[in-house]
């Protein structure tokens, strides 16, 4: 059933009632939607998108405290026309999409109220991105006018060399408005954040020796301008940090409020903190009566050469392949093995992997698994999701539940479906992984109550990830916990988003065990994967018709 909207939503209806009485003097052949419909939302949504978008200041998109006090207060306009419409007896599936506008409407409310990453958090101004994100969006707050470097390929053809002239164009202006805006006392925030500005003086350095010889000297100029924008900037930053002293943590009551009522997540932080020691608990009880059942096997070692890893990718990937559609896992369509393929990685020498190269070396079907990811992009580039609402990325990392949630929580699934039935060892790989997701979240909501610093949280990381393979690796956990401290919920979302789709499969099987219809795993990933990149909430309510976590939030907003 629909869940009706808080008091405190309902407050707008008259001022909605009288946006609706105006859209409706425009003229017949325009056929403005009935304000009751599903094309009202879609066209709110529409609305909404365009407004959320800043206005632009001197060539940069314009997060000055004026403009945005303003553009707040317009936001409950939005909210209003939101409230109105009575979705009371549609569709499931598009009672989710009023639930996916008010998340979103509700994050702008609280980007603007708490987080201000414009204000506290230098990283937010970072401009070039030199890869794609696994998840439909980039992790963390980004600004409006960001260089996905990704999607150019070098040389530079006339019209990618005007294209990534005019987006660099913006740097400068930004940079320039960075100085103004970044009035916050978030220590840990700054001081991380400097490092993001730092490198991207590498990146164009960088693109400078790519451009060179290529024969356009506006986009020389325009490389040169970012480049001394960002030193100003960086310079600037390194001044002000000393002075730097405030917490850098959003606080247990809006850190749950903001996983309620933008992420769709149905916990409060303590709930938080006991489920993410449950995993971190039963992770390495689970690892050790692995290495038990395993002790007479012979121990595993990390591919040696680029020839052995190569084989061992190769291999990974059509085991993975074959897992997933012989033993009826879910439908395998024409693009997931070529999107696997493009993310098989390569060989690492020993002394320089990471965490996740340790393990990939070791077994590539855990991070495989996990590449879940990439199978959902590819979906979305290929398969665009019939709602409007739903078919790219949603703001303020909403996605995060779903997507990280289900990356992880397939590591398990799969191998209790038995992807490792001919090689135990590796099961315990699958517990190591998750024991390092779940020490690193429970690290960022200390870090977000402001019972720990930045790098405190990063020693319970640490120091919890069995086996000492995150020990040897401080740039992998700062960045990490960097991106948690900027993105509440992010760093726990692995583990509660696991969380929520087992419960979800838990739900949907005994509902379908009570009317005895026939279930199948393909099934319930199918349906999973037609749902979108939504929370994982809506995603139980679309399948079981449970609207009992949604009736939760709604309760306590």
């Amino acid at each position: 059933m629909f869940v009706a909207p808080t008091r405190t939503m309902l407050r707008h209806v008259l001022l909605a009632i009288s946006l609706v009485m105006v859209s409706t003097s425009c003229s017949a052949a325009e056929d403005p939607p009935a304000p009751n419909s599903y094309e009202a939302l879609v066209q709110l949504f529409e609305d909404w998108r365009e407004f959320e978008t800043p206005p632009m200041l001197e060539g940069a998109p314009d997060y000055t405290a004026e403009t945005f006090a303003k553009r707040h207060a317009e936001l409950a306009d939005y909210q209003a026309r939101l409230a109105a419409i009575d979705a009371s007896g549609w569709p499931v599936d598009q009672q989710v999409d009023w639930h996916i506008v008010r998340a979103e409407m509700n994050g702008f409310d609280f980007n603007h109220r708490v987080l201000q990453p414009w204000v506290r958090d230098p990283a937010f101004y970072q401009s070039i991105w030199t890869y794609r994100s696994d998840v439909p969006g980039h992790e963390g707050p980004t600004h409006h006018a960001v260089v996905e470097l990704w999607t150019y390929d070098w040389p530079l053809s006339p019209d990618e060399e005007e294209r990534m002239t005019r987006e660099l164009q913006v740097i400068p202006p930004l940079m320039s408005q960075a100085q103004k805006n970044l009035t916050g006392n978030a220590r840990d925030l700054w001081v991380a954040g400097i490092r993001n500005i730092v490198r991207q003086g590498e990146i164009l350095d960088e693109m400078r020796e790519n451009a060179e010889g290529e024969g356009n000297d506006e986009l020389m100029e325009a490389i040169a301008a970012a480049r001394a924008a960002t030193d100003e900037l960086t310079a600037w930053l390194e001044e002000q940090a000393p002075s730097k002293t405030g917490p850098s943590g959003i606080g247990e009551d809006e850190y749950t409020w903001y996983m309620q009522q933008v992420h769709y997540v149905p916990f409060s932080w303590a709930e938080e903190v006991f489920l993410l020691q449950r995993e971190l608990d039963r992770s390495w009880s689970s690892l050790k009566l692995e290495e038990h059942a395993n002790r007479d096997l012979p121990t595993q070692v990390g591919a040696a050469t680029e020839e052995e890893y190569e084989a061992l990718a190769e291999s990974a990937v059509i085991e993975m392949m074959a897992f997933l559609r012989d033993q009826q896992i879910m439908t395998v369509r024409p693009y997931d093995e070529p999107a696997l393929r493009e993310h098989m990685g390569r060989f690492i020498p020993a002394e320089e992997r990471n965490f996740f190269w340790i393990v990939t070396h070791i077994d590539p079907l855990p991070l495989y698994s996990h590449f879940y990811h990439w199978l959902e992009l590819a979906q979305m580039d290929n398969d665009p999701h019939k709602s409007p609402i739903r078919r790219g990325p949603l703001l303020y990392n909403i996605f995060d539940s779903r997507n990280e949630g289900t990356a992880t929580g397939v590591e398990e699934m799969f191998m209790h479906a038995g992807l490792y039935k001919d090689n135990p060892r590796s099961r315990e790989l699958i517990w190591i992984m998750l024991a390092q997701r779940a020490a690193r979240g429970l690290g960022s909501l200390y870090a977000h109550a402001n019972q720990m610093t930045m790098a405190e949280a990063g020693t319970v990381h640490v120091e919890w990830t069995p086996r000492g393979w995150m020990g040897n690796e401080p740039e992998l956990m700062k960045i990490e916990q960097q991106l948690y401290l900027r993105q509440p919920g992010y760093g726990t979302s692995y583990v509660t988003g696991k969380y929520l789709l087992e419960r979800a499969l838990a739900h949907r099987t005994k509902q379908m065990e009570a009317e005895n219809a026939e279930f199948t795993l393909r099934n319930f990933f199918d349906e999973l994967n037609e749902a979108g990149s939504v929370p994982i909430a809506l995603v139980h309510w679309q399948l079981t018709g449970d609207d009992s976590e949604i009736r939760k939030i709604m309760e306590n907003y």
